[in-house]
């Protein structure tokens, strides 16, 4: 943890007035997922991109079960803000363990979920938010680079198992929907 907080010390001496305004600005987007879930629906809505929207979904789901549910009670690491309390925060401490690191497995959840379903356009678009969200929360004081690191992993793998089932669910819907003549003719 030593070498993780000087990390951590070495980031807040680029702090500026104008940083802390924009990191916390972007890491309030991923508060609750609720960036990711806005986008989600927005992806739903329109019917050509739906199933990357229900990629998306599946991703955020298996992401918010494995962070949440398991792996942070499980761990239960403290936050670097409640080991080095000489910095002071700009946002409020958050309340729950810091490994991992939420707000970036979601964002990680989000952009692999979107390449693996082949959004290709849109994965493009979201990695630097996700890049900017992971940094905003070591910039913050409130996550470590592990827990970081852990939350890109976490996300990474959610996405790719949130595509595969999201694109497993759509074959078989599609297969219940079609007209029993047509599954008799296969």
């Amino acid at each position: 943890m030593k070498m993780e907080l000087q990390i951590l010390d070495w980031i807040q001496q680029m702090r500026t007035p104008v940083g802390d305004v924009w990191m916390v600005f972007i890491s309030r987007l991923g508060n609750a997922g609720m960036i990711w879930i806005l986008f989600t629906c927005l992806l739903l809505i329109i019917p050509r991109t739906r199933r990357w929207g229900a990629a998306l979904a599946a991703a955020l789901c298996l992401d918010a079960i494995i962070c949440n549910i398991l792996l942070k009670p499980m761990v239960c690491r403290i936050r670097p803000c409640d080991v080095n309390q000489t910095v002071q925060l700009i946002i409020a401490r958050p309340a729950d363990y810091s490994f991992p690191s939420g707000h970036t497995a979601a964002s990680f959840a989000a952009v692999a979920a979107l390449y693996f379903a082949g959004a290709k356009k849109w994965w493009k678009i979201t990695l630097p938010l996700a890049i900017l969200m992971a940094f905003s929360r070591m910039y913050l004081y409130v996550h470590s680079p592990t827990d970081v690191l852990g939350g890109m992993i976490v996300g990474c793998a959610a996405g790719y198992f949130g595509s595969r089932l999201a694109a497993q669910l759509i074959r078989s819907w599609k297969q219940k929907m079609k007209k029993p003549e047509d599954r008799k003719n296969r």
